[in-house]
Order: C-alpha cells, then structure tokens, then sequence
C-alpha cells in the first residue's frame, strides 16, 4: 500500500472519534480558547471539511467533548455512581486524582469550561453547571443512604472541598494533593453519621 493509500485510510473512518481524541488533549494541554479548529483538525489527523462536517462550529465541538467525558467515566465525578463501592469509599474516591504519571495534573473539566466560557446563558456554561449540580445530587443521595444528618448541607460541604482539592491540584501540579480535602472530608463525615457529634 502506498504512503498516501495509507494516509488518506488514516483519515476515513473513525473521523469523529479522532476529532474528539485529539480535542481532549489539546484542550488539557492549552484550554479550550487557546485551541483553533485548525489545530484540532491537524493533531486528528483530518481535513478541515471533514472536521466542520462533524463539528460546524467550535462551540458543538467543546460540547460534543464534555459530553463525551461526562459519559467515558474519565471524571471525578464518575466514582459517585460504581455500584462496585460502598457509598462512603465512593465519596471519598471524589478526592482520588488520576496517578502522577498521567501529566499534566488538570482540575475539573467543567469548572474549567466554565472559566473559559464565563457567559452563563452560554450553552458550555450551563452544561458545566449541570454537572456540577448532578455531582451535587450523586453526594446527597450517598450521603442519605449513609444516614448523615443534614444531607444537603453535607454534600455541598463535600462537593465544594471536591472541587478546591480538584483546582489546588492543577494549580500546584500535585496530583496527590486531594489527601488534604481527603482527611476533612473524613472529618465531615464522622461528624454527621448519627450518634455522633
């Protein structure tokens, strides 16, 4: 097979599944503003036709990757919801970062998105913000089903110290950073479950 026989199979199938391979790791590496469209079609690799054919606008790409990590259990979020866990190590698991190896060490993708796009009446603000609430309502039905007092209250207590611990750890380039907000978190907990405090 020649090279460009090779190259331009290297381009067919699998388009958009590429586009957005390559996006998430741009958008890690950059942020999403700093990121052209041209950009994302070169790392792909595809043609620009090919990109706006998946993607008309910018905006549906940046939506189409958060999308795609909410459902790819490649957040913090995700833990909240393994039935593989009991609902306190799932909770807990919410100030597990990925491994070091994994660099760079990035905060939470939603609260990132929303940074970049500040607008909320922007459709990427307001899916941001919908994650955030669900990841809030995940914590309070766990929470519940522990039995802590005050479930609500509890669980934006948790979420909050879940997204600074998520954000210091980007900032600081210390993926092993979430031991901090992990111990108060414990704190909380013990602190609520009934016959205590």
């Amino acid at each position: 097979m020649s090279v460009a026989a090779t190259a331009s199979q290297g381009r067919g199938r699998g388009g958009r599944e590429r586009i957005l391979a390559a996006a998430a790791r741009l958008f890690a590496t950059q942020g999403i503003n700093a990121t052209g469209m041209e950009q994302v079609a070169e790392a792909a690799p595809v043609s620009k036709r090919t990109l706006y054919a998946h993607f008309r606008a910018k905006n549906d790409l940046v939506m189409a990757h958060l999308q795609e990590l909410a459902s790819s259990g490649a957040t913090l979020e995700s833990v909240l919801t393994r039935e593989d866990l009991p609902a306190r190590e799932r909770i807990l698991g919410l100030f597990d970062q990925p491994a070091p190896d994994e660099a760079p060490v990035r905060g939470c993708p939603f609260i990132d998105a929303a940074a970049e796009f500040p607008d909320p009446e922007s459709a990427v603000h307001a899916y941001a913000r919908e994650q955030k609430l669900r990841m809030v309502r995940l914590v309070t039905a766990l929470v519940t089903e522990l039995g802590c007092r005050e479930p609500a209250v509890l669980a934006e207590q948790l979420v909050t110290l879940a997204d600074g611990a998520a954000s210091r750890a980007m900032v600081l380039g210390d993926a092993d950073y979430g031991r901090h907000a992990r111990a108060a978190a414990e704190v909380l907990l013990a602190h609520a479950l009934p016959g205590t405090g």
